[in-house]
């Protein structure tokens, strides 16, 4: 499975998550459209969180994590809203659509 961004194959693994990160927002709206999640501004700020997360440690944060780093970029979230945003699992799903590759962690604090 990959996406096709502007005229270009992406390549990912059997989960349809990228290999290589991309930053580009022509990504994020092919993979939304294939996870069938319509765009609002929320997404893009848990996009860019993600983003700017693996940007700086290399590695996306778990879900407990990303609740907390979330506080301040949206006021009132919680995991009922993100679980809106990202039915399959924000952590995941979020990730995916961000245009990162797959976490791998295993949960945990």
């Amino acid at each position: 499975m990959g996406y096709t961004v502007n005229g270009n194959e992406i390549d990912t693994d059997d989960q349809g998550f990228v290999l290589e990160a991309d930053y580009s927002d022509e990504i994020v709206h092919a993979i939304a459209a294939a996870e069938n999640i319509t765009l609002v501004d929320d997404h893009w700020k848990v996009v860019n969180y993600l983003r700017d997360e693996y940007r700086e440690h290399g590695h996306t944060p778990n879900f407990r994590n990303m609740l907390k780093g979330l506080a301040d970029i949206l006021p009132g979230c919680d995991s009922k809203s993100l679980y809106e945003l990202f039915p399959i699992g924000p952590a995941k799903q979020g990730c995916k659509v961000a245009g990162l590759p797959q976490p791998l962690g295993k949960g945990g604090y």
